[in-house]
């Protein structure tokens, strides 16, 4: 299956260098830049003219792609992802799995930031999250054998701050507009604890095109929320599915730009052609680009 929907990292002037050190930390992974600058870019990217612009990060069989960029956006915890780390993977092997966690922990909290200790909660008997030295948000985890099979890799997204007790809602607005999806499992904070209410989502999973999210409604009081530093990018097969989801989906006029938008939750999107490096390579292709909003495919 083709992967519809690619997360989106934002790096400062570093994604080469994360790549390259992605490719070495998770298994099964490869980093390729697919895309660069043109040479003839604003005054405002003229640092960045012929660098590199996109790099594919491929983990397991998930894409990945980080944006090489400037200053403005930074990924938060609002955005994490998920490493299921089920022992069905090492052939059974408890212990195998354990120790390939581990050893992913301490590679990517070099340099990083611990948000919850690694460590025997009621929900898993190794587990923790940590923001790494790109500030790159990742929750491992050591599942059971004998539950439901998932992705090695699944993106999370925490309802917190100004978007706080919208995690289901979010999640069924998103299931009406893709194919194959639908709103799974979901664990409720039995009670109010911190920012969360009685009844708000603990934690949940839904599907989208057939990937797995997950989401959950932050307990911890936060001023931060979504932003560009994470966005989810749709790639779309003709006009009329980018006209269906930037329809649907954006509610922020001053997030529209170059096929970004914000959604009513704060949640950045980019809704593409699935043939976008083939319009790209078109003669002012980049400059058209920039004057948009929605990407209109007849005006490259």
């Amino acid at each position: 299956m083709s992967q519809k929907i690619i997360p989106n990292i934002w790096f400062d002037r570093n994604a080469d260098e994360a790549g390259e050190f992605y490719a070495e930390v998770f298994p099964n992974a490869t980093a390729t830049v697919v895309a660069t600058y043109p040479d003839d870019v604003p005054d405002w990217q003229a640092e960045f003219a012929g660098k590199t612009l996109t790099v594919d990060v491929v983990i397991d069989g998930y894409r990945l792609t980080l944006i090489n960029a400037g200053s403005e956006f930074r990924p938060n915890p609002s955005v994490s992802f998920m490493l299921n780390f089920d022992p069905l993977r090492f052939d059974g092997d408890r212990d195998a799995a354990r120790a390939r966690l581990d050893e992913t922990w301490a590679a990517l909290a070099d340099g990083g930031r611990v948000l919850m200790e690694l460590d025997e909660y009621p929900f898993s008997p190794r587990y923790g999250w940590v923001e790494d030295r790109y500030g790159v948000s990742w929750q491992l985890i050591l599942t059971h054998p004998e539950g439901d099979s998932r992705p090695f890799l699944i993106p999370q997204l925490m309802f917190g701050g100004p978007a706080e007790g919208n995690a289901r809602e979010a999640a069924e607005f998103y299931s009406s507009l893709f194919p194959d999806a639908g709103v799974g499992y979901i664990a409720e904070y039995p009670e109010h604890r911190g920012a969360a209410e009685g009844g708000d989502v603990m934690f949940g999973e839904f599907r989208l095109a057939g990937q797995w999210f997950s989401m959950m409604d932050s307990a911890a009081e936060q001023d931060f929320s979504f932003t560009c530093g994470v966005s989810l990018e749709v790639r779309c097969a003709d006009q009329d599915e980018i006209d269906h989801y930037w329809d649907a989906l954006t509610a922020v006029p001053d997030a529209e730009v170059c096929g970004w938008l914000a959604d009513r939750y704060g949640l950045s999107w980019q809704i593409v052609p699935a043939n976008m490096g083939e319009l790209m390579e078109r003669p002012g292709a980049y400059a058209k680009m920039m004057e948009m909003k929605k990407l209109i495919i007849a005006d490259f």
